[in-house]
């Protein structure tokens, strides 16, 4: 069983996701369910708040915790889960988090259950991944018609209102991260806490460690640029303008594509009825939570509040990322 820091309000708020999470793995083993949504949305107390709802032995464990996890890990937790749920003498579940972590993840669970299909081992298995890319990847490489997918999303301004009481002030400056609605009061602790615990270990875990990037300062230095333009059209050749050493723009295309497979930024395209204007667009970038905007700037809550023009392009992104 693995633990991550959440807090009070966070374990007993309930998101929409959890009622057709608890519905399907209630129901008799059918698919794989995944979990995919950015880090910090709080896909691991979901996984928690519906393993409370099922009846049966559950196994739990993260490869984020395992050190260097590998097939040898992943078979040892799916076994483990198999003798709980025969001691039981019921049905059991399997919950993996951040899965993406173990080399070729998706073909070593295709074995596993195809293994227990064949066998009719009544064994649910839940995977949860931080990177919806990754995960996205791998349940089509090899997962193809055994899986489904519940997305979850950055929070929004309905459940931090209801959670933490916001207000849309401060929705609109501190984003939608549970984790960080806590620290709010200290607003240069939050501010280090998004900047280290999020956006830090998002590049340099979920997107340095698992895809090739062979200029990762420029990597840092696009989502820097993104979240400065954010809410604004900002062409790719603008972008080179900005930014020293930026090769090219499909450079700049590709690694912006990655932060949006993280849940940080994306690059909207111009609505067009044809597809090639379409992509030879310039895009609207766009932060799809706003505290990574407030977390990179200088100004204070009350500051970015009584900065019309500044503030104005902050309700524009809050708007664009819900």
């Amino acid at each position: 069983m693995v633990s991550k820091s959440e807090t009070p309000a966070t374990n007993a708020f309930t998101r929409d996701q959890l009622i057709p999470l608890v519905t399907r793995l209630r129901e008799p083993r059918r698919f794989i369910q995944a979990l995919v949504g950015p880090r910090q949305v709080g896909k691991t107390t979901l996984a928690r708040q519906a393993a409370s709802r099922c009846h049966g032995p559950v196994q739990m464990a993260s490869a984020d915790l395992a050190g260097p996890a590998d097939r040898v890990w992943l078979e040892q937790q799916w076994e483990a889960a198999r003798v709980a749920m025969r001691t039981a003498g019921t049905s059991g579940l399997l919950i993996l988090d951040e899965i993406q972590k173990i080399p070729q993840w998706s073909a070593a669970v295709k074995a596993l259950w195809d293994a227990d299909t064949a066998s009719g081992i009544q064994l649910h298995t839940l995977i949860l991944g931080s990177s919806p890319m990754l995960m996205q990847q791998g349940l089509v490489e090899s997962l193809a018609g055994r899986f489904e997918v519940i997305r979850v999303p950055h929070w929004s301004f309905a459940e931090m209102r209801e959670a933490f009481g916001w207000s849309v002030e401060q929705y609109i400056y501190f984003g939608g991260y549970p984790g960080a609605a806590s620290l709010i009061g200290d607003e240069a602790r939050w501010r280090a806490y998004i900047n280290d615990s999020l956006i830090e270990t998002t590049v340099s875990r979920d997107i340095l460690l698992m895809t090739r990037v062979d200029k990762p300062a420029l990597l840092r230095r696009t989502f820097d640029l993104a979240c400065r333009y954010s809410g604004q059209i900002l062409s790719y050749q603008k972008m080179l303008g900005q930014l020293q050493d930026a090769g090219n723009t499909t450079t700049l295309a590709h690694y912006i594509d990655l932060l949006h497979g993280a849940g940080f930024v994306a690059g909207l395209q111009k609505f067009c009825g044809q597809s090639v204007r379409q992509r030879a667009s310039s895009p609207k970038l766009q932060v799809l939570n706003t505290a990574l905007v407030s977390a990179l700037q200088p100004l204070s809550f009350q500051q970015a509040v009584a900065d019309h023009h500044y503030w104005g392009h902050l309700v524009e992104s809050a708007v664009g990322a819900h």
